[in-house]
């Protein structure tokens, strides 16, 4: 007979945790029993579940009992708070949030590109940021057949990185802007600075706090994630990463220019198109004699990567452009986050 699993849901009322719902609802994952938690203020909301009214709880580290596997996307702060206590009840849980994934005893996974990393787990395993997902679907097949030796990646993020509150203000700021009236603006380009700046109309080059470097967090993230991902070390020096990080005004779909170099300078761009489109996850649309390429619209409510845009550059052997689009909510958090749990199960892991 088939095990099947009691699921929680942390965050569940969020932009990601209703997805997350809609995802796991259509996964492989047999599910016994659904809890969806979230805070105080959301307790009692009824949401739904295959056809059925789940009322939501109150996140505590007590309602985990009985819990075998937990999908979290509540912020970095519930989850480390939080988490700790589910393992210790003696759940699974995979984390979308920032809170684990430089832990070096928490894998940092994405099932297409080091689904191996997963046998390592010790409890909690680690969603990767959203734009780093989409370009290392696009980049891991590349690196396992011509090596990378560098990536400079500058992304087009939707505000929906920046949860619910970040769409509403777009919106709000879209009515304003059309109606010659001042523009609000309360929470881009982070809740957590000084200052705030309208993104309608407008791109804004900082995503999360400044580090004393000059990156932004974002961009700190992009380029220690890869090289945990690839190399297995945040810190590691075989390939060179440098990132941009600008949020656009768009509700869904992350966008980035990918320049990268690989090892054998052998390669074509047409050996690399033929690569991408034969690897899991990518669906290559690049037909510019069509005017053919990934738009974030089509992308959105979609669980692929998709990449197009791709050519040589003509000045330096070796080195290639892309672009490359994804829905930042499905492939770059919940479904990521519910394919980790598929494998799990299949890895018997779970």
């Amino acid at each position: 007979m088939m095990t099947s699993y009691n699921v929680a849901i942390l965050g569940a009322t969020g932009a990601v945790g209703t997805r997350m719902i809609e995802q796991l609802e259509t996964s492989s994952i047999p599910v016994k029993t659904v809890k969806f938690l979230a805070s105080k203020r959301s307790v009692g909301k009824v949401l739904r579940f295959k056809g059925q009214d789940v009322k939501v709880e109150e996140a505590t580290p007590e309602v985990f009992r009985g819990v075998d596997l937990v999908l979290s996307s509540a912020g970095g702060s519930v989850s480390k708070k939080l988490l700790p206590a589910a393992v210790k009840a003696g759940a699974v849980c995979v984390d979308n949030t920032s809170a684990f994934r430089m832990d070096p005893n928490v894998p940092l996974v994405i099932p297409e590109v080091n689904r191996a990393a997963l046998a390592q787990h010790q409890g909690i395993i680690a969603n990767p940021n959203c734009s780093t997902i989409q370009m290392l679907v696009a980049l891991a097949p590349i690196y396992r057949q011509y090596g990378l030796k560098q990536i400079v990646v500058s992304t087009y993020q939707a505000v929906s990185g920046a949860g619910q509150s970040a769409i509403n203000e777009l919106l709000q700021q879209t009515q304003q802007y059309l109606k010659q009236e001042p523009l609000t603006a309360n929470i881009l380009p982070t809740k957590n600075d000084i200052k705030h700046y309208p993104q309608a109309f407008n791109l804004l080059p900082q995503i999360d706090v400044f580090e004393d470097s000059g990156y932004t967090h974002e961009e700190w993230k992009m380029i220690h994630e890869t090289k945990k991902i690839l190399l297995a070390d945040p810190d590691a020096t075989q390939i060179k990463v440098t990132a941009t990080c600008v949020r656009v005004p768009v509700v869904i779909g992350h966008g980035e220019s990918v320049y990268f170099t690989v090892t054998d300078q052998t390669a074509t761009t047409t050996q690399i198109r033929d690569l991408l489109a034969k690897s899991p996850g990518i669906v290559v649309q690049d037909d510019t004699r069509q005017q053919f390429y990934p738009q974030p619209l089509n992308a959105e409510g979609k669980r692929e990567t998709f990449v197009g845009r791709l050519r040589p550059d003509l000045e330096n052997t070796g080195a290639f452009n892309c672009w490359v689009v994804s829905d930042n909510l499905l492939k770059g958090a919940a479904w990521n986050t519910v394919q980790i749990a598929e494998c799990l199960i299949e890895d018997h892991l779970l």
